[in-house]
């Protein structure tokens, strides 16, 4: 792990912090390439069941891309950058643990882009969200006009996009962007809170709601029914669905083995 992602954990809560507050954690490439680097370990690593994805500093969770890098760039060292950021927000979304933005101050452009690739955001009520790009005469170039639109809708989208006009945290829940929208000084605690009820829950299980939703979102209904009886078959065969439905049975809190 470099300097640029701090890793620590609190009992099986992996908490990553992007770590350039002095240029409010913008996004570079070898940002991008240690973001992906601890998001691999984490996958990797058994006892990590629920990730926590935060900014260093009291300003921003990532304020967005790092401009003054960018501006350097050529057309095609643009595609490659444009690619390299993508490759990174599909490997948080395809986690099998689940990964929670806290969600502390600006997430704008890259930022914002990098809380939609996570599973579930919490906010603070002091964030502000979006998408500025077009004032730059640029687009999202990290998954985020697809993201977006998945998440709030084609009219909402479009909105953001083409004003570029960030939105407050009370807004961004309006809109689903944020699932929760907490005080400033409660966000950790809260968003700490999540994260552990995460990782007590079966492993085996969740990951495979989060494939169940992932491949549903990206196919037809009637396909990705077929995958959800499939996976639902799949975790029968698990010795943690044996013990939570004995546990329910026998009116006790079940103790999940990720077998």
């Amino acid at each position: 792990m470099t300097d640029l992602i701090l890793a620590s954990d609190r009992d099986a809560v992996r908490i990553l912090t992007v770590n350039r507050p002095d240029k409010l954690n913008a996004l570079d490439g070898a940002t991008l390439q240690a973001l992906h680097a601890a998001f691999d370990a984490a996958a990797d690593d058994d006892a990590v069941r629920a990730v926590v994805l935060t900014g260093a500093g009291g300003k921003a969770f990532v304020a967005g891309a790092d401009i003054a890098r960018m501006s350097t760039l050529s057309a095609v060292e643009a595609r490659d950058f444009s690619l390299l950021g993508q490759r990174l927000m599909r490997r948080m979304e395809r986690m099998p643990k689940p990964v929670v933005a806290m969600v502390n101050g600006y997430a704008l452009g890259g930022g914002l882009e990098l809380a939609m690739a996570c599973h579930l955001r919490i906010a603070a009520d002091s964030a502000r969200l979006g998408l500025p790009e077009v004032t730059l005469g640029l687009l999202p170039g990290f998954g985020g006009t697809q993201r977006l639109l998945r998440l709030v809708g084609r009219a909402a989208a479009l909105e953001l996009t083409l004003t570029g006009a960030p939105v407050d945290a009370a807004r961004a829940r309006d809109l689903g962007l944020v699932n929760r929208v907490v005080p400033a000084a409660d966000l950790e605690a809260a968003t700490m809170e999540l994260a552990a009820a995460l990782a007590a829950n079966a492993p085996l299980a969740m990951r495979a709601i989060l494939d169940a939703i992932h491949v549903g979102g990206e196919c037809g209904i009637d396909d990705g029914l077929e995958y959800e009886s499939a996976q639902f078959g799949l975790v029968f065969s698990t010795d943690d669905a044996r013990e939570g439905m004995a546990a329910f049975l026998g009116r006790r809190k079940p103790a999940f083995n990720n077998r």
